[in-house]
């Protein structure tokens, strides 16, 4: 399956809507981030053409787990930074992780 650029960057923002991403006070357009993410992503895909079916399911999701972990940490970080209290699901999750070790 191929997909332009414009067309993940579409699909991006219909994602948004229902889980808009807070860009803040960053000094960047938020239009050209996503240009700027959906470029990388294609090329990325790009690069897997010569993988297998299997291959390429396997490493998108080894990708998407990285960006669901780098999201939590960077969102855990902020929150304790700004003393916000996470939500009890997350408290008990931490705390059993903590645990573990």
């Amino acid at each position: 399956m191929t997909i332009t650029s414009q067309q993940l960057q579409e699909l991006m923002e219909e994602v948004e809507r229902e889980d808009p991403i807070d860009f803040a006070d960053l000094p960047f357009n938020d239009q050209d981030l996503r240009s700027l993410i959906s470029n990388h992503v294609c090329d990325m895909a790009a690069a897997l053409e010569n993988f297998s079916e299997e291959d390429k399911h396997l490493t998108l999701l080894a990708v998407a787990a990285k960006l669901v972990l780098e999201n939590f940490v960077l969102h855990l970080r902020l929150l304790t930074k700004y003393g916000v209290p996470v939500n009890p699901d997350v408290q008990a999750l931490l705390r059993e992780l903590r645990d573990k070790k």
